[in-house]
Protein backbone atom coordinates (compact mmCIF):
# COMPACT_ATOMS: atom_id res chain seq x y z
CA UNK A 1 0.00 0.00 0.00
CA UNK A 2 1.23 3.69 -0.74
CA UNK A 3 1.99 6.08 1.93
CA UNK A 4 -0.05 9.12 1.54
CA UNK A 5 1.34 12.34 2.96
CA UNK A 6 -0.39 15.50 3.07
CA UNK A 7 1.57 18.72 2.06
CA UNK A 8 0.22 22.13 3.13
CA UNK A 9 2.20 25.04 1.93
CA UNK A 10 0.42 28.38 0.11
CA UNK A 11 4.13 28.51 -2.18
CA UNK A 12 3.30 26.13 -5.39
CA UNK A 13 6.83 25.61 -6.00
CA UNK A 14 7.67 24.61 -2.07
CA UNK A 15 4.55 21.64 -2.57
CA UNK A 16 5.79 20.64 -5.83
CA UNK A 17 9.40 20.34 -4.28
CA UNK A 18 8.50 18.42 -1.81
CA UNK A 19 6.18 16.54 -3.89
CA UNK A 20 8.49 15.85 -6.56
CA UNK A 21 11.05 14.82 -3.64
CA UNK A 22 8.09 12.42 -1.79
CA UNK A 23 6.37 10.66 -4.82
CA UNK A 24 9.71 9.74 -6.23
CA UNK A 25 10.67 7.71 -3.14
CA UNK A 26 6.93 6.00 -3.58
CA UNK A 27 4.92 8.17 -1.96
CA UNK A 28 0.97 9.40 -3.07
CA UNK A 29 0.76 13.14 -2.34
CA UNK A 30 -2.16 15.12 -1.34
CA UNK A 31 -1.33 19.34 -1.77
CA UNK A 32 -3.48 21.72 0.31
CA UNK A 33 -3.24 25.51 -0.53
CA UNK A 34 -3.28 27.05 3.13
CA UNK A 35 -4.77 25.84 6.44
CA UNK A 36 -8.26 25.63 5.85
CA UNK A 37 -7.39 23.27 2.79
CA UNK A 38 -5.15 21.70 5.08
CA UNK A 39 -7.86 20.58 7.76
CA UNK A 40 -10.15 19.05 4.44
CA UNK A 41 -7.02 17.52 3.59
CA UNK A 42 -6.69 16.13 6.36
CA UNK A 43 -10.66 15.02 7.50
CA UNK A 44 -10.57 13.48 4.10
CA UNK A 45 -7.44 11.36 4.19
CA UNK A 46 -7.54 10.30 8.31
CA UNK A 47 -5.17 7.32 6.46
CA UNK A 48 -2.19 10.30 5.78
CA UNK A 49 1.19 8.71 7.34
CA UNK A 50 1.92 12.23 7.80
CA UNK A 51 1.38 16.34 7.10
CA UNK A 52 3.79 18.75 5.78
CA UNK A 53 2.65 21.92 7.14
CA UNK A 54 4.54 25.31 6.39
CA UNK A 55 3.90 28.00 9.22
CA UNK A 56 2.84 31.05 7.82
CA UNK A 57 -0.07 31.26 5.03
CA UNK A 58 -3.16 33.05 4.35
CA UNK A 59 -6.55 32.51 5.64
CA UNK A 60 -4.72 29.86 8.58
CA UNK A 61 -1.38 29.54 9.69
CA UNK A 62 0.47 26.08 10.45
CA UNK A 63 -0.30 26.80 14.20
CA UNK A 64 -3.98 27.49 14.14
CA UNK A 65 -4.21 24.09 12.16
CA UNK A 66 -2.78 22.44 15.11
CA UNK A 67 -5.16 24.21 17.27
CA UNK A 68 -7.76 23.68 15.23
CA UNK A 69 -7.32 20.05 14.81
CA UNK A 70 -6.62 19.33 18.48
CA UNK A 71 -10.00 20.99 19.77
CA UNK A 72 -11.46 19.00 16.94
CA UNK A 73 -9.76 15.73 18.63
CA UNK A 74 -10.14 13.87 15.41
CA UNK A 75 -6.85 14.08 13.97
CA UNK A 76 -4.22 11.66 14.26
CA UNK A 77 -1.97 12.47 11.16
CA UNK A 78 1.47 13.54 13.12
CA UNK A 79 2.52 16.66 11.38
CA UNK A 80 6.23 18.43 10.58
CA UNK A 81 6.24 21.68 10.36
CA UNK A 82 8.45 23.08 7.32
CA UNK A 83 8.90 26.95 7.49
CA UNK A 84 11.42 30.01 7.02
CA UNK A 85 10.90 30.40 10.53
CA UNK A 86 13.58 29.31 13.50
CA UNK A 87 12.77 30.73 16.31
CA UNK A 88 12.65 28.48 19.61
CA UNK A 89 9.33 29.50 20.89
CA UNK A 90 7.31 28.68 17.71
CA UNK A 91 8.90 25.32 17.48
CA UNK A 92 8.15 25.38 21.42
CA UNK A 93 4.64 26.08 20.45
CA UNK A 94 4.14 23.72 17.41
CA UNK A 95 5.35 20.84 19.88
CA UNK A 96 2.84 21.63 22.48
CA UNK A 97 0.20 21.34 19.88
CA UNK A 98 1.47 17.88 18.75
CA UNK A 99 3.84 18.21 15.79
CA UNK A 100 6.60 15.68 15.74
CA UNK A 101 9.34 17.66 13.66
CA UNK A 102 10.44 20.97 12.79
CA UNK A 103 12.61 21.60 9.14
CA UNK A 104 13.90 24.85 8.29
CA UNK A 105 13.23 25.96 4.52
CA UNK A 106 15.26 25.67 2.03
CA UNK A 107 15.36 22.03 2.82
CA UNK A 108 17.64 19.63 1.36
CA UNK A 109 15.95 16.24 -0.56
CA UNK A 110 18.11 13.95 1.21
CA UNK A 111 17.49 15.61 4.87
CA UNK A 112 13.58 15.78 4.08
CA UNK A 113 13.44 12.00 2.74
CA UNK A 114 15.26 10.75 5.86
CA UNK A 115 13.27 13.38 8.73
CA UNK A 116 9.84 11.67 7.20
CA UNK A 117 11.02 8.17 7.53
CA UNK A 118 12.14 8.56 10.51
CA UNK A 119 9.00 10.37 11.66
CA UNK A 120 7.06 7.50 10.39
CA UNK A 121 9.05 5.19 12.55
CA UNK A 122 8.29 7.14 15.30
CA UNK A 123 4.51 7.10 14.97
CA UNK A 124 2.65 4.01 15.91
CA UNK A 125 0.33 2.68 13.10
Amino acid sequence: MTKKIIVIDDSLTVREQVGDVLSTAGYAIVEAVDGLAGADAIRNNPDASLAICDLHMPRLGGLALLELLRAEGTSKVPFLMLTTEGAVELLEKARALGAKGWMVKPFKPALLLATVRKLERAVPA
